[in-house]
C-alpha cells in the first residue's frame, strides 16, 4: 500500500510539475512545442550543442505562416511573436500594456540590479528614461564627440606605433579595450589606454562584470536564478560580484565628491546625471507626484553607469567585429567607404566635425547592415503589465487572452535573415540602406535597437563611437584577412554573439597615394 501511494505522488508530481506546464498552449489552441521539443532544446542549449543565434533562427522559422506561436522558457509559456505589424501594435501601439522588460530574476540584495534602466518598471523606468533621454541628445553626444575622437585617435596611434606594414590582430580583445576606454571616459570621467596598460582596474573589472554566459557553469548559474532565485539568494550567489558591485560605486562616489569639492565641469554623463540630480532635488516636495517622482540618488547614478558599461562594452565591440570582418571579406565595399572617409575629411579641412560625420551615408549603411546580419542582441522581449488580447488576423487565429506577467519575444535574428524581409539575407549589401531602398526596409522587421519606447536609449552613442573608430581607422589601415581569419565565419555557443577561436583579422598600412 505505501509503494502504491508513493508512487501515485510521484506520479502525479511528474504530471503537474514537468508535463502540465508544456500543455498550456495547447490548451488555448495555439501551435507551439511539444513537452519533447521542449527537453530537447532544453539539453542542447545547456549543453551548448546550438548557437544561441541559430536557435533563435530555428525559432522563427518554426511554424510558417504564423504570427505568433507558444513556446517556453524552461517551464513558463512565452509567446514568439514574428509578425511586424504585431510587433509595431506590442511595441507600439499599445505600449502601455508592454511597458516592462520581463524580470530575469528577483534580486532583492542587488540594487544596482534592480535600480537600472533595463530593470525598473512602469512609473520607475518612465521616470528614470525622462531624466536620461536628455544626455543621449544630438546636442549631448555631439559633447561627448571630443571624448570619443580622443579615444579613436588613441586607439589608432597604438597600432601605426608599431611600424609594421601588416599588424595581425584579435579584433574583439582591441575593440573592447576601445569600447572600455570611451565609456571610461564619457560615462565615468576616467582617462584609459587599455592597449598600451593592459591590465589597467577598469578594464579588468568591466570583462569580469560582461564576461557571464561564456561557461556551462554560467549557463547552470543562469538557470538556477531563473527557477530558484530564493534559493539562490540563501546560498549566497549573486549575479553580480560583490567586488565588482563595490568598485563602481567607489568609481562614481569619489568621482562625484571631487567634482563637488573642486568644482569640476566634465561634459560626460556623470555630470548630466549630477546635473538632474540637482534639478529633481529644486522640484521635489511633499505631493504625491512628487513622492513617486523622487529624488536622484548616489546609488542611481551608479546603476545607470553601470548598465551603461554593460550595454556599451561587449554588444558595441561585437557590433564592431562583425563590421571589421565584413569589411575584411567585402574590400570593394571596404574601399568605397574609405573614399567617402577621404572626400568627408577634405570638405572638412582636415578636421573631422560631428555634423560631417553624420552626414556619412555609406558609413550609415554599412552599419546598419552589420546590425543586421548580426544584431549583437538576437532576441527582444516584452512583459504583459495588463490584460491584452491579441486579435485574430485570419481564420486560423482564435482571440489569444495575454494576462500580467505574460512574456512576448522578437526574434531579432530570425527577422533579419527573413528572406521575405531581406532578399539574399546571407549577403553583405550595405546598399539596402542607400536612400530609396531604406525607405523600403520594414522598420519592425529590423530591429537591432528594439523597437519603441522601450528600445535602446543609448543608440546614437553606440553608433557614434562605432563611425569614430572605423573613420579613424580606415583612413590608416586596410583591414585584410590573414592566415587565422575563419572563413567561413563559426559562431561560439556562448550566450552572447561571438566567435569560436576570435576574430582574428590584418591591418595593412594605407599607402600615401
Amino acid at each position: 500500500m505505501f509503494w502504491v501511494i508513493l508512487l501515485t505522488g510521484v506520479a502525479l508530481y511528474v504530471y503537474f510539475a514537468l508535463i502540465k506546464p508544456f500543455t498550456y498552449w495547447k490548451g488555448k489552441g495555439v501551435p507551439g512545442y511539444s513537452v519533447l521539443d521542449v527537453c530537447l532544446e532544453i539539453f542542447l542549449s545547456l549543453m551548448r550543442y546550438r548557437t544561441l543565434a541559430d536557435a533563435i533562427i530555428k525559432l522563427y522559422t518554426d511554424f510558417p505562416n504564423r504570427r505568433y506561436f507558444g513556446a517556453y522558457q524552461f517551464s513558463k509559456p512565452i509567446v514568439i511573436v514574428k509578425d511586424p505589424d504585431l510587433i509595431k501594435q506590442i511595441t507600439v501601439k499599445d505600449f502601455d500594456h508592454f511597458v516592462d522588460h520581463s524580470t530575469f530574476a528577483p534580486l532583492p540584495n542587488e540594487s544596482l540590479w534592480q535600480k537600472n534602466l533595463i530593470s525598473l518598471k512602469g512609473d520607475q523606468w518612465r521616470d528614470m528614461r525622462a531624466t536620461l533621454s536628455p544626455s543621449f541628445t544630438g546636442s549631448k553626444m555631439k559633447m561627448m564627440f571630443g571624448l570619443m575622437t580622443n579615444c579613436a585617435k588613441q586607439f589608432v596611434k597604438y597600432f601605426k606605433g608599431q611600424n609594421e606594414n601588416l599588424v595581425e590582430v584579435e579584433m574583439k580583445d582591441v575593440f573592447t579595450r576601445f569600447t572600455n576606454d570611451v565609456i571610461a571616459s564619457t560615462a565615468f570621467g576616467i582617462s584609459c589606454d587599455s592597449l598600451r596598460d593592459k591590465e589597467n582596474e577598469f578594464y579588468l573589472m568591466g570583462k569580469k562584470l560582461t564576461s557571464f554566459g561564456g561557461s556551462f557553469k554560467d549557463n547552470l548559474k543562469a538557470i538556477g536564478f531563473l527557477l530558484f532565485p530564493r534559493l539562490m539568494k540563501a546560498l549566497g550567489s549573486t549575479l553580480i560580484d560583490p567586488k565588482i558591485d563595490n568598485f563602481f560605486r567607489k568609481i562614481i562616489s569619489d568621482n562625484i565628491k571631487e567634482r563637488e569639492e573642486k568644482n569640476i565641469v566634465r561634459m560626460d554623463m556623470i555630470h548630466l546625471l549630477m546635473e538632474a540630480k540637482k534639478e529633481r532635488s529644486k522640484t521635489v516636495d511633499n505631493s504625491e507626484e512628487s513622492r513617486q517622482k523622487r529624488e536622484l540618488t548616489e546609488e542611481d547614478i551608479t546603476a545607470q553607469a553601470m548598465i551603461f558599461f554593460l550595454a556599451g562594452f561587449e554588444p558595441v565591440a561585437t557590433l564592431m567585429c562583425f563590421m571589421a570582418y565584413e569589411l575584411a571579406l567585402n574590400p570593394n565595399i571596404q574601399q568605397k567607404l574609405q573614399t567617402e572617409i577621404n572626400d568627408t575629411l577634405n570638405d572638412c579641412n582636415g578636421t573631422l566635425t560631428y555634423e560631417a560625420l553624420t552626414k556619412m551615408k555609406y558609413m550609415d549603411a554599412i552599419i546598419s547592415e552589420s546590425l543586421r546580419k548580426w544584431p549583437p542582441s538576437v532576441a527582444v522581449d516584452r512583459m504583459c503589465v495588463k490584460p491584452y488580447t491579441i486579435q485574430p488576423a485570419n481564420s486560423n487565429e482564435n482571440p489569444l487572452q495575454l494576462n500580467q506577467g505574460d512574456t512576448v519575444i522578437f526574434p531579432t535574428m530570425g527577422l533579419h535573415r527573413a528572406p521575405e524581409y531581406f532578399p539574399e539575407p546571407d549577403r553583405f549589401d550595405p546598399d539596402r540602406f542607400i536612400d530609396n531602398n531604406k525607405d523600403s526596409v520594414n522598420i519592425y522587421a529590423y530591429i537591432p535597437f528594439g523597437s519603441g519606447p522601450r528600445s535602446c536609449i543609448g543608440n546614437r552613442f553606440a553608433l557614434l563611437e562605432t563611425k569614430l573608430v572605423f573613420f579613424h581607422l580606415l583612413l590608416e589601415f586596410d583591414i585584410t584577412v590573414t592566415e587565422k581569419t575563419q572563413i567561413p565565419i563559426k559562431l561560439s555557443r556562448k550566450l552572447q554573439l561571438a566567435v569560436e577561436g576570435g576574430f582574428w583579422l590584418g591591418l595593412r598600412q594605407r599607402s600615401n597615394e
